[in-house]
């Protein structure tokens, strides 16, 4: 019974993925090639097939002429896709390396070239914060990696993590906008944050930004980091203040979504409810602590058996893991290990927590884990192996704990990203 509801869960899985896919939702929003140049800038987990259909569009549909075409994409390593005329770059995530400084470098330069026939187009998804990499002034490459490791672990948000990055860096907070001005300003994203606030996807490089230095030094200071000198001097040095609504760089500039976390969402959901089942969905927009929210989870789903029900409870949004051990494993993993211990013992139960990027957390490698399933005999099975769960979530080692059992998820890159999808399947027999 249990392999059939993990089956079904990994399918459903599949089918929020395909939802977002470059390939399935940007073709209809690409805009009409300009008199110009179109100059293609892509960065994040999706850029190298947003760039490879963009290519694709441009060349048979519009009949472009490849020298028109000019670029430069960025995306994590193990993520990129063969191009035509725009240069393919793989760099660190989430950890910025030398790779994602060149790329940042390539894509200033060119949109500097733009001109006022010249059409700059802006391919943003998620992980474009780490792959575009451009210090402020007085920052080193290293003091910029260093402080980023330091808001991974201490649990900040995605958003206050972004609104450090965007007064650290000549690229995002709507910096790129200033580059590529007088060109036309065209940027199409994959959303993988909750609420899909273009200020945050790719810590928003080409629209206003409402956050401020006062805000980025505020978070510093809520989470008691001890940023390196050169970090502390560049968030009280107004000049990296980042450019606000009004500015003239933002008038005529175009912002569209190809692709939500809702999306996703909508698809597994429909997916559910063919098969027949009642689908209970709890919103992309959920954000928490994986173990806490895993256990909030697990409450639902004992309400939803205790009243007969057979349904599919879904969820999206980004949870968050507080460092305290020395194990592997990403938020999604963490909350399915929490959740096996919170659901121990239920029967006709089975769950699933992934990334939709294909990785979650982990170091960086294409062969990270996205996340893992599970079901009520998951930690019988595990003591019976000698595996302690309750001692591995104290290590935050939810990859060691699943790849003990066999029940990691594992479907190598997916060339998008809509942040976590989750669901638990309870079934009444």
């Amino acid at each position: 019974m249990t392999t059939h509801l993990r089956d079904f869960l990994v399918d459903l899985y599949r089918t929020a993925v395909a939802a977002a896919h470059p390939a399935n939702c940007l073709p209809p929003l690409l805009p009409q090639p300009p008199a110009g140049r179109v100059i293609l800038l892509a960065a994040g987990k999706a850029a190298g097939s947003m760039a490879a259909t963009t290519e694709e569009i441009y060349f048979d549909k519009f009949g472009l002429a490849r020298e028109r075409l000019t670029g430069v994409a960025v995306a994590r390593h193990g993520y990129g896709r063969p191009t035509c005329a725009v240069e393919m770059i793989e760099a660190g995530h989430p950890i910025p390396d030398a790779a994602g400084l060149k790329a940042a470098e390539r894509a200033l330069e060119l949109a500097d070239s733009g001109g006022p026939n010249d059409l700059v187009l802006v391919l943003m998804s998620g992980g474009a914060s780490a792959n575009w990499i451009a210090p402020a002034p007085g920052i080193s490459f290293e003091d910029k990696q260093s402080v980023t490791r330091a808001l991974l672990r201490c649990g900040a948000t995605i958003n206050e993590i972004n609104c450090v990055r965007k007064h650290l860096s000549r690229i995002k907070g709507g910096r790129l906008a200033r580059h590529a001005y007088p060109a036309q300003l065209v940027t199409i994203a994959i959303s993988d944050v909750p609420g899909d606030d273009p200020a945050v996807i790719g810590s928003g490089p080409t629209v206003p930004d409402a956050t401020t230095l006062a805000d980025a030094r505020a978070i510093v200071a809520k989470y008691k980091l001890d940023p390196a000198a050169g970090i502390q001097r560049a968030l009280a040095d107004r000049a990296n203040e980042s450019p606000k609504p009004g500015e003239a760089v933002f008038a005529g500039s175009r912002f569209m979504l190809a692709a939500r976390p809702a999306d996703a969402l909508r698809a597994a959901e429909a997916a559910v409810r063919a098969a027949g089942y009642e689908c209970i969905s709890l919103g992309d927009r959920v954000e928490g602590e994986a173990r806490v929210v895993a256990e909030q989870h697990a409450a639902l789903a004992r309400k939803l058996r205790a009243e007969g029900r057979r349904a599919v409870m879904i969820s999206g949004g980004e949870l968050t893991v507080t460092l305290r051990g020395q194990g592997r494993g990403g938020p999604n993993q963490e909350y399915a290990l929490a959740l096996a211990i919170a659901l121990a013992g239920m029967p006709a139960l089975a769950a699933l927590a992934g990334d939709t990027d294909g990785t979650d957390g982990g170091t960086g490698a294409v062969t990270d884990p996205a996340g893992a399933t599970l079901d009520g005999e998951t930690v019988a099975r595990a003591m019976a192996r000698g595996l302690d769960p309750a001692a591995f979530l104290a290590d935050n080692d939810s990859t060691g704990f699943f790849a003990g059992l066999g029940d990691l998820l594992q479907p190598g890159p997916t060339f998008t990203n809509v942040n976590d999808f989750r669901a638990i399947f309870v079934f009444r027999p």
